[in-house]
């Protein structure tokens, strides 16, 4: 079935050094970039991480040091990358989780300004999982009756990721092939998430509040008014550049949203002042 694209989607996925969002670097990026017409370009590029490989992760995708000793840094494509993908929706495997944030942080950490936040997600994983609950050579096997042959090969995974993800729409029903319907059925939990990692939502009356920890649950303002060091903390912890920029927003808008409430508090008593003088004066 054909997927209806009223701009291009651009499927990828990432080989990293592991699969710590905050330290991890990309190692190699590759994009198949699906326009409204059906055609494809395809982008894929070794990058330098500037830290070593674990060996361990090196026998899972195959890449070792010396494979990218002399491939450009993340720097050095970040422009690229971003001109590649353009006004492109994003699409992958475990995506919202994983690729997504950790291009965000590379994104962030070379300091872009190509805002990720403003495009619409499909995880096709989260939808495997509602549906059938398997990995990504199962979910191959299932969908397409194939078998990955270059498992964690960048280009061959995303290759196989827009594969399941055509075959999905195709066998539901109950699946559009809409962008906007897959971005929203593929995301996990009850709630909007604020930021990529999750540390962050949005509750069903629009309130940015805390998905994790001992204040989970709790909005960021309630927070702020009984543990206000609970920021400070976040911003000096280990936690995605991302989502402390996003908890700065938040802490902003509170911090305005006071000032305009004493603002109107103090005009109020201001008015309520020249009143009782008026009223004085004409006794």
């Amino acid at each position: 079935m054909h997927i209806n694209l009223e701009k291009p989607l651009a499927i990828f996925d990432l080989e990293t050094t592991g699969i710590n969002i905050t330290s991890d670097r990309i190692v190699e990026i590759a994009i198949i970039k699906v326009h409204a017409d059906g055609t494809e370009e395809r982008y894929c590029q070794r990058v330098n991480p500037q830290m070593p490989i674990p060996k361990n992760i090196s026998e899972i995708h195959g890449i070792y040091d010396e494979d990218v000793l002399h491939e450009p840094t993340f720097a050095e494509i970040a422009e690229t990358v971003v001109a590649f993908i353009g006004e492109a929706d994003l699409a992958g495997y475990n995506s919202n989780k994983f690729d997504i944030p950790v291009l965000a942080e590379e994104l962030m950490r070379v300091g872009s300004t190509f805002d990720i936040s403003k495009r619409k997600f499909v995880d096709v994983q989260n939808i495997f999982h509602k549906m059938e609950q398997r990995t990504l050579a199962a979910a191959y096997q299932f969908y397409c009756k194939k078998d990955i042959e270059n498992a964690h090969n960048a280009l061959y995974d995303a290759q196989a990721t827009w594969d399941v993800l055509k075959a999905q729409v195709e066998r539901y029903d109950a699946l559009s092939n809409d962008i906007s319907f897959l971005s929203e059925f593929s995301k996990a939990g009850n709630f909007n998430l604020l930021d990529f990692a999750g540390r962050l939502a949005i509750d069903e009356n629009g309130n940015a509040l805390y998905n994790f920890g001992k204040h989970k649950g709790k909005t960021i303002q309630e927070v702020s008014l009984i543990e206000p060091g609970y920021y400070g903390w976040m911003l000096d912890a280990d936690f995605p550049l991302y989502t402390k920029q996003c908890l700065r927003k938040e802490m902003e808008k509170i911090k305005i949203s006071k000032e305009n409430q004493k603002k109107t508090s103090d005009n109020k008593q201001n008015l309520e002042a020249k009143l009782e003088e008026l009223k004085n004066k004409f006794k």
